[in-house]
């Protein structure tokens, strides 16, 4: 039984799908059944519980994955430390990211840092936010990026920094003459807005309704640039991190205007799995967005094992 054996077991056990498993890996959903089907040889029981369509892990099987996450564990940190002691930086660090912070806020932090340690590779998937968290839970990258960051018990929270919130127009449009505008001056303007879901665009609502206004978006997008390219061709005024207008506002495509009073800023934050080893790359890559690592980080196994013993079987999906 090698150690490839027990992260395989242990991701098809976190994401309760197969085909997730395999893709972590890079094997077929075949090969995940089959080891799957190896370890219960190798251990002479029953490990998933396979008598319906969303089975179950068996009492022996949860026993399995508590124990090959200890062992996952201690390897990780085994080969952190060798590498501490060699000091080396190298290896692939996986982000997951919404799109407003990868392609604005992010790509200096990354420009730095492979200067720094061009021996690191660096993957960078733009997701919704939801989407952030999942990647997370399962282990699919090693670090997400987020606004507004939700409590889950399960992660990490490291405050990244806070973005001033702004008002875009089109540079012909009434409002673009002004330095600043107060909320109330948005009633009655075509508002576009990103979609429900996206906590940016809850933050913003919140903001109406403190503000007492009643505003309903003339269209909704899931990311930044379509919400901009929407602005600059004049279809309605918008609220957005002003980090990632900065080239709009310099070339005059869009014009940006400050919202007087409060400060409207958003928060972002750089999540991780809780008891997660952080290899010499990851440690030095939070370093060089300016944060500092928790006192005792990945010195010990998740204290939480998921309740998520349901497994789909491939043909579900």
């Amino acid at each position: 039984m090698q150690i490839e054996n027990f992260k395989i077991f242990a991701d098809l056990v976190e994401t309760k799908s197969f085909s997730k498993a395999a893709k972590l890996n890079n094997i077929t959903q075949s090969a995940v059944s089959q080891q799957a089907r190896a370890m219960e040889r190798h251990f002479k029981t029953l490990l998933i519980d396979r008598s319906q369509k969303q089975f179950q892990l068996t009492r022996e099987g949860m026993r399995v994955y508590e124990s090959a996450k200890e062992l996952l564990h201690a390897y990780d940190k085994l080969l952190s430390e060798l590498q501490e002691m060699k000091k080396v930086i190298s290896g692939t660090i996986r982000i997951s990211t919404i799109y407003s912070i990868g392609l604005h806020e992010l790509p200096p932090y990354i420009k730095r840092f492979l200067h720094d340690y061009p021996s690191v590779n660096v993957r960078v998937e733009y997701r919704r936010s939801n989407l952030v968290y999942e990647d997370i839970l399962h282990n699919s990258v090693d670090f997400g990026l987020v606004a507004f960051p939700a409590k889950i018990r399960q992660i990490e929270v490291l405050p990244f920094r806070n973005d001033r919130l702004v008002l875009i127009t089109h540079p012909a449009h009434v409002l673009s003459k002004r330095t600043e505008i107060e909320m109330k001056d948005l009633q009655g303007h075509k508002f576009i807005g990103f979609d429900p879901d996206i906590p940016t665009r809850k933050a913003i609502d919140h903001i109406f309704r403190e503000n007492k206004l009643d505003i309903e978006p003339v269209m909704e997008f899931d990311n930044i640039e379509t919400v901009k390219r929407a602005v600059e061709i004049d279809h309605g005024i918008a609220i957005v991190p002003q980090a990632t207008v900065i080239q709009e506002g310099r070339q005059n495509t869009l014009s940006i205007v400050q919202i007087k009073g409060k400060e409207f800023t958003r928060p972002l934050a750089i999540l991780h799995r809780k008891g997660r080893v952080l290899t010499p790359a990851m440690k030095k890559f939070i370093e060089t967005l300016g944060l500092e690592i928790s006192v005792g980080n990945g010195s010990q196994p998740p204290a939480e094992i998921p309740k998520a013993l349901g497994v789909v079987e491939p043909t579900s999906e």
